[in-house]
């Protein structure tokens, strides 16, 4: 997506380089997931629904998996800066790859399984 490519070749290049990692962490994880630019930055729905978005900022990367995503790892993300349904991953430390992917894969089973449990609701 030409949008997304734009705001990411507008960092410099270390960000440039962690951002594209995470692009493709997260199209690698669920790739059945949409692309799009929304809010100002990359995101990405699964079902219609918001999975994540990220952006980068002078200091650190911004992750924004809504709420439950943030609930469910407060333990792994107490380290790190936080607002509602937002972390920051500071840009002079390790960013935690490992931790967004499966941060990435609860969100993606959550949507999932609330398609499934729609579907057998509806009969």
């Amino acid at each position: 997506m030409q949008e997304i490519e734009e705001y990411i070749n507008n960092f410099p290049p270390n960000v440039q380089t962690i951002l594209k990692k995470l692009r493709k962490l997260v199209k690698k994880t669920c790739p059945e997931a949409t692309e799009l630019f929304s809010y100002g930055m990359p995101a990405y729905k699964l079902n219609g629904k918001p999975l994540v978005y990220f952006a980068g900022y002078k200091n650190h990367i911004g992750l924004y998996a809504t709420p439950d995503g943030h609930t469910h790892f407060k333990e792994e993300l107490a380290i790190y800066k936080q607002g509602k349904g937002s972390v920051q991953f500071p840009l002079d430390k390790a960013i935690p790859y490992d931790l967004i992917k499966r941060i990435v894969e609860f969100k993606t089973g959550n949507i999932l399984s609330k398609k499934k449990l729609t579907k057998v609701n509806r009969g």
